[in-house]
């Protein structure tokens, strides 16, 4: 397979992304969604009271500033959203969706559905697997949200396609934290729990590396809808409960 790739490669098959190898393959695609497995690792769960999103800022330099380092941001009240891969193209498609949340709350005076929302989201990454000129978008977006009374979660993928999880990971870390989750994650989990089990997860993960410095986060819960930024202080409580 790696020998075939190598022999596409030489072909000039990787050289556009509306490009289609003999095998049925767009190049340029895969290596968006390899970005992807080199970024900052991220999760999301759905809880029974609310969802949560948890990622790792993973601050290479000393003098950086932690709190100048945003890996979750708010879409709108009800709505959140975390990238791994290049966050610069991470960057343009959250600011999308904050304008279309915007526009939407304006015109309809109700805030969006999210499912709505990742769908013209992933509309925007599709329409740039096929446009010649231009680079697929090299960025995983892990949305989580409420729905009416529902938490919801979904990652989108390069390709422009979309997936609805009760709990998922992206990023460098993706295949452990996804193995993790399998063994401890419960669909009866409250916030409080998620915050605890996330935290003992990065940890596992990022071993030497983990300082809580490094974590960004944010829940919603069903009950009020409100967007609410995990602070180091109540991380602390928690995880001593």
């Amino acid at each position: 397979m790696q020998t075939t790739s190598m022999q596409h490669q030489m072909m000039g098959y990787d050289r556009a992304s509306t490009m289609f190898s003999p095998d049925g393959r767009l190049l340029q695609v895969e290596y968006a969604k390899k970005t992807v497995r080199q970024g900052t690792s991220a999760l999301g769960l759905v809880c029974k009271d609310g969802v949560l999103l948890v990622a790792d800022k993973r601050i290479l330099e000393k003098f950086i500033v932690p709190q100048s380092i945003e890996k979750v941001y708010q879409i709108d009240e009800h709505i959140a959203a975390t990238a791994s891969g290049i966050l610069s193209d991470g960057r343009i498609l959250i600011e999308r969706a904050q304008i279309l949340s915007q526009q939407h709350r304006v015109i309809y005076d109700s805030p969006i559905d999210i499912h709505g929302l990742v769908k013209e989201i992933c509309d925007i990454k599709q329409m740039y697997t096929q446009v010649g000129g231009a680079r697929p978008f090299g960025v995983s977006i892990l949305f989580g949200g409420i729905d009416n009374q529902n938490p919801r979660l979904f990652v989108t993928d390069p390709t422009g396609i979309y997936f609805e999880y009760k709990a998922t990971a992206i990023g460098e870390a993706e295949t452990e934290i996804k193995e993790l989750l399998y063994k401890r994650y419960r669909e009866s989990i409250t916030i409080d729990e998620g915050i605890k089990l996330s935290i003992d997860i990065l940890k596992q993960v990022l071993g030497k590396g983990y300082d809580l410095e490094r974590v960004d986060g944010v829940f919603i819960k069903i009950s009020d809808k409100q967007f609410q930024r995990l602070r180091k202080d109540y991380i602390k409580k928690v995880i001593k409960e």
